[in-house]
């Protein structure tokens, strides 16, 4: 009778996460629920419910974006821990199938809590979606000492440097050819893509720019 429940409260976690949790979360879920079970127990009962984590799926990844050769140093130099909100903030974009075209994403991640705090979607990978995800920004943004990312050509433009300049934001970008100076924007846009992305079926902008908005939020 034990093992019955057990089994329905993992099944219930696990709907709950969006099929997102795997063994390591689930068992998070559970000590919460002052219940303790040991993470192989928890695959074994997964596996007999047919339940797998998206996580565990492959996707394809898309060639490397064009550089940005602008002489600016690495100044976040992977301090990702920050003790202020919005003192820091990081930013990257991503592609999302809408209809039978490609439209895209930039999300700003806050380093103090990893929270997403400016979003924007369009129709072209641009300087302009970069501009309309940091005004959707809410919050003072002169409270932002810091602004980084890697060096995609869509963050090398006039117009962002005017933005970060009337803001007095200092700009800061990740070494070139290394992933890991940006790492909290990648794994963002990770789990972005596998939780949300790749289980919808998006046919309008419309439809992604209300979605995403519920997903974020």
């Amino acid at each position: 009778m034990m093992k019955d429940r057990l089994k329905k409260l993992i099944y219930k976690i696990f709907k709950q996460s969006r099929n997102n949790y795997g063994t390591r979360k689930i068992k998070k879920e559970l000590e919460k629920k002052e219940k303790i079970v040991s993470s192989r127990r928890i695959g074994r009962i997964m596996k007999q419910l047919n339940l797998v984590s998206n996580y565990t799926v492959a996707y394809y990844k898309p060639p490397k974006k064009q550089s940005n050769e602008a002489k600016i140093a690495n100044i976040l130099n992977r301090a990702f821990q920050q003790e202020k909100k919005l003192s820091v903030l990081v930013s990257d974009l991503t592609y999302v199938r809408v209809g039978k075209r490609w439209n895209y994403v930039c999300l700003f991640v806050d380093l103090f809590n990893r929270e997403i705090v400016g979003t924007s979607v369009g129709l072209n990978k641009d300087t302009n979606l970069v501009y309309k995800a940091l005004s959707s920004i809410q919050g003072n943004l002169m409270n932002v000492q810091l602004f980084h990312t890697d060096r995609g050509s869509e963050f090398n433009n006039q117009l962002i440097v005017e933005a970060i300049e009337t803001f007095c934001i200092q700009r800061s970008l990740s070494t070139k050819g290394c992933p890991y100076d940006n790492a909290v924007a990648e794994a963002t846009f990770k789990s972005f893509k596998i939780e949300f992305v790749y289980q919808k079926t998006f046919q309008t902008l419309e439809q992604l720019t209300i979605e995403m908005w519920d997903h974020v939020n």
